[in-house]
């Protein structure tokens, strides 16, 4: 197993014998890489056409002779036997990504949880049990999965049609009761024991505590599961992993198929690992633009921020006042639909750097919100591995104000020994920068004697 390390928006050179395998991946839209064809991949967001900046356009990576470079996607993707490990641009020197894992674990709303040690990215962090809880959350909203199993009784209730050669078997000589069996709606089925075995397995990882209990919500599920599954024996899980190779395809439990494929992923890690199809392409993979936007969220939500979404056509905001507007120029709505706004300050989530200035495209786009919502504060955020200050900028027409602020993304001290920086001081430095761009959103103007450049 070859493995390739890179961090996203780089480049690397390529070993010969790794150049036919990332051939696969390398300039293929992720729209165009089947999840049907290659079930053993999962990009995030699930859904790749909901967000204005298409993910499903992006390219894992592209290739140009023996050198790749990357864009915005991160996780990890394995083809045969090479496997490319994506960090954030903010990962360590010796490996520890805790800009990537410190963003899942808020957007999937896990506690945050020491680390204590240096090993490989399986052992510190496994990114699908990250993701079990909120999948979990999202099935069990539908109701707990059901189907029709079949029973056999032998009583003298009958409710079914008669067995008669068990009935031969099992009754003769008579002695009041007879075979039977009945088609009955069961919540102890391959589905919901699939997803026990799994709350099970994660129960045994150093984290499973903190997983499973993270919120009274998850640890209601959790029960739910386990009161269905009275039948669950842990010696039968591979069968009841074979029981699961087909896909669950109800009208009513939608959310089953992709918890269910989740499961599967957890239980078969290693083999997943090592014995891969030829020619199939597996992983897990984060577009770092989705993240660092859903990050964000988790902090500005509690400001009254809207965070609105574009394909849902929820929490956007008109350009025009009447509907005649609307249909003299365009027949669309003309919504709009900033990544953060509320009545006077508009937002722009960007993930990459904005220190060599803003497009023009992304700066007309945030002075329109403005304009549209007469307010008087618009600005980007952005990943920064300094501590620069924020910069504003004075717009001609009605004064508004244009905010450029650096999120600081704690890095280890040049005179800090190589062990005594960990996770905990990690998780500390960027808390105080979350505090920090929360007084930004409250007063853009941090001190009195701010700066505006005209």
């Amino acid at each position: 197993m070859s493995l390739i390390q890179i961090t996203d928006n780089s480049r690397s050179k390529v070993p010969d014998s790794d150049k036919a395998n990332l051939l696969k991946i390398a300039d293929i839209k992720i729209g165009e890489l089947s999840l049907e064809d290659n079930p053993n991949l999962l990009v995030f967001p699930r859904d790749l056409h909901r967000y204005g900046d298409e993910i499903s356009e992006n390219c894992i990576i592209s290739m140009r002779n023996d050198e790749i470079s990357t864009g915005n996607i991160m996780g990890f993707v394995g083809v045969n036997d090479t496997q490319l490990d994506i960090k954030s641009r903010f990962a360590k020197e010796d490996g520890d990504d805790y800009f990537l894992h410190y963003m899942l674990q808020k957007v999937f709303s896990i506690n945050l949880f020491d680390i204590k040690h240096t090993t490989r990215q399986e052992d510190i962090f496994d990114f699908l049990l990250y993701l079990f809880p909120h999948f979990l959350k999202k099935a069990l909203a539908q109701g707990l999965f059901k189907k029709y199993r079949r029973f056999e009784y032998n009583d003298a209730n009958i409710r079914g049609p008669i067995d008669v050669n068990r009935h031969i078997r099992e009754n003769i000589p008579f002695r009041g009761t007879v075979a039977y069996s009945t088609r009955e709606h069961s919540y102890d089925n391959e589905v919901t024991q699939l997803v026990r075995h799994t709350i099970e397995y994660i129960r045994t990882k150093e984290f499973g505590a903190n997983i499973l209990n993270n919120d009274p919500e998850t640890k209601n599920c959790v029960m739910q599961i386990n009161l269905a599954t009275q039948s669950y024996n842990v010696r039968e899980r591979m069968k009841v992993i074979n029981q699961n190779l087909r896909p669950v395809r109800h009208p009513y439990f939608s959310a089953y198929t992709e918890l269910q494929n989740l499961c599967l992923r957890i239980l078969r890690h290693e083999s997943l690992k090592y014995g891969q199809e030829k020619d199939k392409v597996y992983g897990v993979l984060f577009d770092g633009a989705w993240l660092w936007e859903e990050y964000l969220n988790t902090i500005l939500r509690p400001l009254e921020f809207n965070h609105p979404q574009n394909k849902n056509q929820i929490d956007g905001f008109r350009m025009f006042e009447n509907k005649s507007g609307d249909d003299a120029i365009g027949k669309n709505s003309r919504r709009l639909y900033p990544d953060f706004w509320k009545d006077d300050f508009i937002l722009d989530a960007k993930y990459k750097h904005l220190n060599n200035g803003v497009g023009r495209e992304d700066l007309y786009q945030v002075v329109t919100y403005m304009y549209c919502k007469k307010a008087r504060h618009g600005g980007y955020v952005f990943p920064y591995e300094s501590m620069d200050d924020p910069m504003h900028y004075k717009l001609v027409g009605y004064g508004g104000f244009m905010h450029i602020i650096p999120f600081y993304v704690p890095q280890k001290p040049i005179d800090v020994n190589d062990n005594s920086w960990v996770w905990t001081n990690f998780v500390e430095g960027i808390e105080k920068s979350e505090k920090r761009l929360i007084g930004i959103s409250n007063n853009p103007f941090e001190k009195e004697d701010d700066q505006v450049t005209s």
